[in-house]
């Protein structure tokens, strides 16, 4: 399974088996019952897969953030790719035309966006900083991490000391982490105010390590910059083949995997076989990730987020590169009717991006837009394979391609990227 569990047939009943692989004979104990199938501990490997590998990670096993470090890097390819082939058979029922390479970047070290859970745990005389456990609700207890960016990747020690100092120790449950091209940013969030000293020493501790630090005691406005009279210029991040560089706030979301998302971007932009007057429209834009690129090559381009700050965003974007054929408007997706303005307005090219939860209200409206081809970028098979079969059985589409996206190696996320073509 993409989630690094293996599957054991016979019985009556399927146990899936948390790090067994495809061919492995292996001792296994049952954890849990369930109706339609157990879940299991796996106790030794018998006979290992050729596919197995040594884990990287000290904690890998008991860290919730990696499940697929023992397994090789092409079979990890092959198992997502899997995944993706097997939902759209089985929810869509549909298959594409031809598979797309897979969009890979660095294996190591790529994680520039994270959440870190921290925790006071006088037992152990220590805070600890980390992902949550595989199985359980706390926090590993770690000293580094192999998929984090650097320099975060080595900084784990080096926060749980600090945090081991301050007033607030107790009441700091969380950490976001934002690397950007220009500087590494970390927001604590605190659910009391911190002393003056406390900010003095993540002051010292920001500066000591090259990083920008942030307080957050409520919701996003309540982001805080400790600024000590450091640079407070924007986050920054560059997609070069189109000349364009994008700014973003500590908590915007943006694409963990700053290579893949290069290369993703490329691909969609090739893939939409644009033309210099084409009409495109980019749902789910945010920050413009897609919609500037296009922008190069389009003769006007109109992102539609369901954020406010992510539209201004992605406006103000558009401005720091000197783009001004791309448009941007707020409107909730998931709950669009035929009153919509730009529904009826005729489309050339469409590129979807949506949530996990996919885009069924906008693929229902996709005979109103009547573009020629359709990009999907997903992050959740599932969706994309039901919202590929209303495209295909309902709204006159074909799936032309589709490709798995590596945007997170060693774990058992599956993204990919699916064209569209009208029949």
């Amino acid at each position: 399974m993409h989630d690094g569990r293996g599957v054991v047939a016979g019985g009556g009943k399927e146990v899936f088996v948390a790090g067994a692989l495809r061919g492995e004979t292996v001792r296994f104990r049952r954890r849990k019952t369930r109706r339609n199938f157990d879940e299991a501990e796996l106790i030794e490997v018998l006979t290992p897969s050729p596919d197995r590998v040594a884990a990287r990670c000290a904690v890998f096993g008991h860290c919730g953030g990696c499940m697929l470090q023992h397994v090789s890097t092409d079979e990890q390819l092959k198992i997502k790719g899997r995944a993706i082939a097997d939902s759209l058979e089985r929810i869509g029922r549909v298959t594409p035309s031809r598979w797309l390479a897979p969009i890979t970047g660095p294996a190591w070290h790529y994680r520039r966006r994270a959440r870190l859970a921290v925790k006071d745990v006088p037992g152990k005389g220590r805070v600890l900083v980390g992902f949550r456990e595989r199985h359980a609700p706390y926090v590993t207890d770690m000293h580094r991490c192999e998929v984090l960016a650097r320099p975060v990747a080595t900084l784990i020690d080096p926060l749980s000391e600090l945090i081991g100092g301050l007033t607030v120790r107790a009441r700091l449950p969380q950490i976001e982490v934002a690397v950007a091209d220009n500087v590494t940013a970390l927001v604590f969030r605190v659910l009391d105010a911190p002393s003056d000293e406390d900010r003095a020493q993540i002051r010292r501790f920001a500066g000591a390590h090259g990083l920008r630090a942030y307080l957050q005691t409520g919701g996003p406005d309540s982001l805080e910059i400790l600024d000590d009279g450091a640079d407070a210029s924007p986050l920054m991040y560059a997609l070069p083949d189109f000349d364009v560089s994008l700014a973003f706030e500590p908590l915007q979301f943006v694409q963990v995997n700053a290579e893949v998302n290069r290369r993703m971007v490329r691909r969609a932009v090739e893939l939409l076989d644009l033309h210099g007057d084409d009409r495109v429209l980019d749902l789910f834009c945010g920050l413009g990730n897609f919609s500037l690129p296009l922008a190069r090559h389009a003769g006007q381009v109109l992102g539609v987020d369901g954020d406010p700050r992510l539209v201004a965003a992605a406006t103000q974007n558009a401005a720091l590169n000197g783009i001004d054929n791309a448009i941007f408007a707020t409107a909730d997706l998931d709950r669009i009717d035929s009153s919509v303005a730009w529904l009826g307005d005729g489309w050339d090219r469409v590129l979807l991006d949506p949530a996990r939860s996919g885009a069924a209200a906008v693929v229902a409206h996709i005979r109103q837009l009547d573009p020629a081809r359709i990009v999907y970028v997903s992050c959740n098979p599932g969706t994309l394979a039901r919202d590929a079969g209303t495209l295909v059985h309902d709204q006159g589409y074909r799936l032309d391609a589709a490709g798995i996206l590596d945007m997170f190696p060693q774990t058992g996320h599956v993204e990919a990227l699916a064209l569209f073509l009208k029949n």
